[in-house]
């Protein structure tokens, strides 16, 4: 029997005070981390958003139709995350035909981008332009996925951002620091700083922000459909800006214009894919396939661990080295992915039989993924620096009364996008292009190419129990997106926390990097003993920003998101009682 190692207190305790008691929640309510009720509940990082979802739900819509909604909210309240010149992953339970589905709505590369097109410009750089900009995929994902699965119209699931957009939300501590934040870059584009820098200076915190440019766009975009953004008057206005970017005069930033064409715009599908799934404690955990990374690599790590004799933060941190290690060598938006053996058994196995007393050499290599799998081979390929990805996005989940569940990541990638509001539009481009590796690294799995989605962290995760849904959760934070996934899950089901206590415990991550960043509360229980086993421990203050829900039993639902990372977030549920 595997032992799960628990030091003193359980493995990945929260230091931080008690998780917060469970409210019965009301829309006039202010925000709160967790909820617990029936007929539906909802988790978003924002109070507005939540409270769209649960409208939606308390009005007949179902999971879809309600995670959509709080989508398009969260682009006017979360505008530095999220977006319709963004894209994301969906990860959806029919609960009708007993079936999970996922929607990729990645951003993707123009037709004239090549292998070349992004090397040797400096990362920096490379963000703030119109180069760095993909073809959004958030409005086409939103289409397909409510003329598929939801109940109302894409109209209608964007009146509620209509309203907040022109009524306005007041500026919390977070929005406040991430403009301050972007605040030299914001001045060099005129859009940007006329909406965001009004005054010259980021809206202060407890003022009331409002985006009528942005209405207006959500408006007129549920009056002419999706085909206004690809290839219509409003695709054309995005293209423009991408090509010239409206600089501000006397800008000494390069700003280099961008590579798409209305044709890409015209080109592009939101896609439906199978989702990953792997077995893990008796349980089945379904993910989001590539282009996004998430489902291989949680999985795969999950594996390892499993392969195990005993848990504990060490081997949560070799897991993901390892797994990480395989990602960065075989999984990106190519053909012929190894998914099937990077899932199995046999592999984990091999790759597990790695983990000992004392942290491996960086970097770890990868694996072989071939099928034949021996008792304790030694890796021969060469690693892949895991490359930089914006520690910005948002996630969601929603569940509704027929039982139907949304896991559902989306972003702009970098905090801010690249900088550029589509004047008169009120949003702003999403980056994502500079989450291809930018070369040279021949074979790399992830270079760009014509047409091209770039290899996401994106992990929107749902895990079922004997054919039912037990939990539905995920994270912002680029590749750390990965390891809070990860390492909540072990929080829940390895250590025994509570969900709510899960989310709340400090986090470490670790991705086959020369260090493991860890928040404070880790590094003061578990620096000393990992340091003692060979690993670089190094402070990052703040890892992900988790949302999930639990299903309790006799229809009775727990909603959770974050206590104090990124401002708290917000649990709602459509009725505290039957």
């Amino acid at each position: 029997m595997r032992r799960v190692i628990v030091p003193a207190a359980a493995v990945l305790v929260t230091l931080a005070p008690a998780a917060p008691a469970v409210a019965s929640i009301h829309p006039s309510q202010q925000k709160v981390p967790v909820a617990e009720g029936y007929g539906g509940a909802v988790a978003t990082v924002d109070l507005d958003a939540s409270k769209a979802a649960v409208d939606v739900l308390r009005r007949g819509g179902n999971a879809i139709d309600a995670a959509v909604a709080a989508g398009a909210v969260l682009g006017v309240t979360e505008p530095y995350s999220a977006g319709l010149a963004g894209g994301g992953f969906i990860v959806y339970y029919d609960a009708k035909r007993r079936k999970v589905h996922t929607i990729d709505g990645r951003e993707a590369a123009p037709r004239a981008m090549t292998a070349t097109s992004l090397e040797g410009i400096p990362f920096e750089e490379a963000v703030t332009s119109g180069l760095s900009a993909g073809v959004p995929g958030a409005v086409a994902q939103w289409e397909l996925a409510l003329r598929r699965f939801g109940t109302i119209s894409l109209k209608q699931a964007l009146q509620p951002a209509v309203q907040v957009a022109s009524r306005g939300f007041v500026v919390d501590q977070t929005f406040h620091d991430q403009t301050a934040q972007n605040a030299a870059r914001f001045k060099d584009f005129t859009s940007t700083a006329a909406l965001y820098l009004p005054n010259g200076a980021p809206p202060p915190v407890g003022s009331v922000f409002r985006n009528p440019q942005l209405a207006a766009t959500y408006r007129e975009l549920g009056r002419r459909g999706p085909g206004w953004l690809y290839g219509g008057g409003l695709g054309k206005e995005v293209v423009a800006t991408v090509k010239r970017p409206p600089v501000t005069p006397g800008a000494t930033r390069n700003v280099r214009p961008g590579l798409m064409e209305l044709r890409d715009l015209r080109d592009y599908r939101a896609l439906l894919r199978e989702p990953t799934r792997s077995d893990y404690r008796g349980m089945t955990v379904y993910g989001m396939a590539p282009p996004s990374s998430g489902g291989s690599t949680v999985g795969e790590a999950l594996n390892i661990l499993d392969a195990l004799p005993e848990v504990g933060p060490h081997e949560y941190l070799e897991a993901s080295r390892l797994a990480f290690a395989d990602r960065n060598a075989y999984v990106g938006d190519v053909p012929g992915v190894p998914l099937r053996e990077l899932l199995s058994d046999g592999f984990a196995k091999e790759r597990a039989c790695l983990v000992g007393e004392r942290a491996m050499a960086h970097p770890a290599a990868p694996g072989n993924p071939d099928g034949s799998y021996e008792a304790c081979p030694t890796p021969d390929g060469t690693a892949a620096e895991t490359t930089t990805e914006g520690p910005e996005t948002t996630h969601l989940v929603v569940a509704d009364r027929w039982g139907n569940v949304v896991a559902y990541n989306l972003t702009i990638e970098s905090t801010g996008g690249n900088g550029i509001v589509v004047p008169g539009r009120g949003f702003l481009l999403n980056n994502e292009l500079t989450d291809f590796t930018f070369g040279p690294a021949p074979g790399d799995p992830n270079l760009p190419a014509p047409g091209k989605r770039p290899r996401s962290s994106m992990a929107p995760t749902l895990v079922f129990d004997h054919g039912k849904p037990v939990m539905a959760l995920g994270s912002p934070g680029g590749s750390t997106i990965i390891t809070t996934v990860l390492q909540i899950l072990l929080n829940r089901y390895e250590f025994g926390m509570s969900l709510p206590d899960a989310l709340a415990a400090p986090r470490a991550t670790q991705r086959n990097t020369a260090q493991t960043q860890a928040e404070q509360g880790f590094l003061d229980r578990y620096e000393q003993e990992l340091e003692a086993r060979g690993h670089d421990l190094v402070l990052n203050p703040e890892i992900g920003a988790a949302t999930a829900l639990e299903f309790l039993g006799r229809d009775r639902i727990q909603a959770v998101a974050e206590p104090t990372r990124r401002g708290g977030g917000s649990a709602l549920v459509v009725s505290p009682r039957r």
